[in-house]
C-alpha cells in the first residue's frame, strides 16, 4: 500500500470504535469494526517465523480465532505472500488487514486495538508511514462505561485507574519520541467538536477531509446504536456531548474521591477537572 496503516489505540471504553466509524467513513481507509488484536495475543509466541514449522502453527492459530476469522481471510493467498517477503510477525499480521482493506475496495487499511501503545516502538519499525491515533476519555466516564459493560469486573476503580495511567503513560512517551506519528485524541473533543477534531486527524493522517465522514456511513452499525432510531440530517454528526460526564451519580463518592485522588494531576492536564466530594471526617479516613 502507498500510505502506511492507520492504528487506533487506548482503553476499552474511549472511543476508539467511535473513531473506527468516522474513519471508515472516508473513501480512503478500511478498519475492521472488530479489532484483530493480533499482536496482543499472538506476537512472538511461536518462535521465528522463517521455520516452516512455526509459521503453520501460528497461521493455524489466526485462523481459528474469531477476531482475525472476521476478516475472511484467503489463507492459500497468505501463504503464498508471506514466503514473497521477511518471515515476521509484522508481514504476516499486515496481510489480514491489507487484504481486507483491498476487498472493501480501498487503499489504504488499518485496526483498533487495545493498549496497541504497548506495541508502538515494534509497529514503527516494521511499518513505514505508520500513523497512530491513541483515545483518551475522562477517567471517571470510562470506569462508569466499563461497569455497565462488566459489573463483575475484578480491580473496580483501582484495576480502572492504574490502567489509565499505564496507557497516558505510553501515549506521552510515543508522541515525544515519535511526535509526526503518534497522536493523542479526546474522545470529548471528538463528540463534542467532530468536524473540527476530523479534519485535525485527517490533516495528521494526510488524506483530506470529507463531510461525509460526519455521517458514519462507512460504519451504519454503530451509527444505529449511537441514534437509537432517531434521524440524522445531512452534515450531522450521531456523536453527542451527552456522553460526557456520565458519571456523575452511578459511581461511589469514595470511588470517585479515590479516582481523582490517583490520578488528578494527569486528568487536569487534559482538562478533565476533579468535581469536589463532600466527605465527613470519618468517610475521608
Amino acid at each position: 500500500m502507498e500510505q502506511g496503516p492507520i492504528y487506533i489505540g487506548g482503553l476499552d471504553r474511549s472511543g476508539k470504535t467511535t473513531m473506527r466509524a468516522f474513519l471508515v467513513s472516508h473513501p480512503n481507509i478500511a478498519i475492521p469494526a472488530v479489532g484483530s488484536n493480533m499482536w496482543t495475543y499472538f506476537y512472538g509466541q511461536y518462535g521465528d517465523l522463517s521455520q516452516q514449522d512455526n509459521f503453520e502453527r501460528c497461521l493455524n492459530a489466526l485462523l481459528h480465532y474469531k477476531h482475525v476469522r472476521f476478516l475472511q481471510p484467503d489463507p492459500d493467498r497468505i501463504r503464498r505472500e508471506f514466503w514473497q517477503g521477511s518471515p515476521t510477525y509484522a508481514r504476516l499480521f499486515a496481510l489480514f488487514l491489507i487484504h481486507f482493506a483491498q476487498r472493501e475496495g480501498k487503499p489504504r487499511c488499518g485496526a483498533q486495538t487495545g493498549l496497541i501503545e504497548r506495541y508502538a516502538p515494534q509497529l514503527f519499525a516494521a511499518y513505514p508511514g505508520l500513523k497512530i491515533i491513541h483515545m483518551v476519555r475522562d477517567p471517571r466516564d470510562r470506569y462508569e462505561a466499563s461497569l455497565a459493560r462488566w459489573p463483575d469486573g475484578k480491580g473496580r476503580a483501582g484495576g480502572a485507574v492504574a490502567r489509565w495511567l499505564y496507557s497516558i503513560r505510553l501515549a506521552e512517551r510515543h508522541v515525544q519520541r515519535y511526535p509526526q506519528q503518534y497522536k493523542i485524541v479526546r474522545f470529548e473533543s471528538l463528540i463534542s467538536q467532530p468536524e473540527e477534531t476530523l479534519r485535525n486527524v485527517c490533516d495528521f493522517l494526510g488524506e483530506t477531509f470529507t463531510t461525509e465522514m460526519l455521517g458514519m456511513g462507512g460504519a451504519p452499525k454503530h451509527r444505529d446504536r449511537l441514534l437509537y432510531g432517531a434521524a440524522l440530517a445531512p452534515g450531522q454528526s450521531p456523536v453527542s456531548p451527552d456522553f460526557i460526564g456520565g458519571f456523575r451519580g452511578k459511581i461511589s463518592q469514595q470511588e470517585l474521591a479515590f479516582i481523582q485522588r490517583q490520578a488528578g494531576q494527569k486528568m487536569r492536564a487534559y482538562g478533565y477537572e476533579p468535581d469536589p466530594v463532600a466527605f465527613s471526617l470519618p468517610d475521608w479516613l
